[in-house]
């Protein structure tokens, strides 16, 4: 496992939830990283997706106005700041890393993947 996602957990409707991504490997320091969610049930769908440097961005449709994707590059993390959440985004969240430096929402532009972390909104 190249990426270490955390940050998961039970939470309310309404809560705010930040989820850390850690690449100790240095593996994505130019490349494009993203996040993804799997719901029980469903495929896994994109999020979020950052360019190399953290100028462009890019979400769902599901995460616009709600969720922020922002990276550290000098510390090799990656961060999604999930604010309003809804019982809808409980799913188990990846991080990924891309093949280039450029955004995508392809599942198939990311060879770097994170185990996973839960997150669970009640209602």
């Amino acid at each position: 496992v190249q990426l270490q996602a955390s940050g998961g957990g039970l939470v309310q409707a309404w809560d705010s939830l930040r989820l850390p991504c850690a690449d100790p490997k240095r593996t994505s320091s130019n490349n494009a990283m993203a996040w993804f969610r799997q719901a029980p049930g469903k495929e896994r769908e994109f999020v979020a997706t950052i360019n190399w440097n953290g100028v462009n961005t890019y979400y769902a449709d599901s995460a616009k106005g709600r969720f922020t994707i922002s990276r550290d590059r000098a510390q090799n993390r990656l961060y999604l700041q999930m604010n309003s959440l809804k019982p809808e985004d409980t799913a188990v969240y990846y991080c990924a890393a891309a093949r280039s430096s450029s955004i995508s929402a392809n599942r198939d532009a990311y060879i770097y993947w994170g185990q996973g972390t839960q997150v669970t909104v009640s209602s």
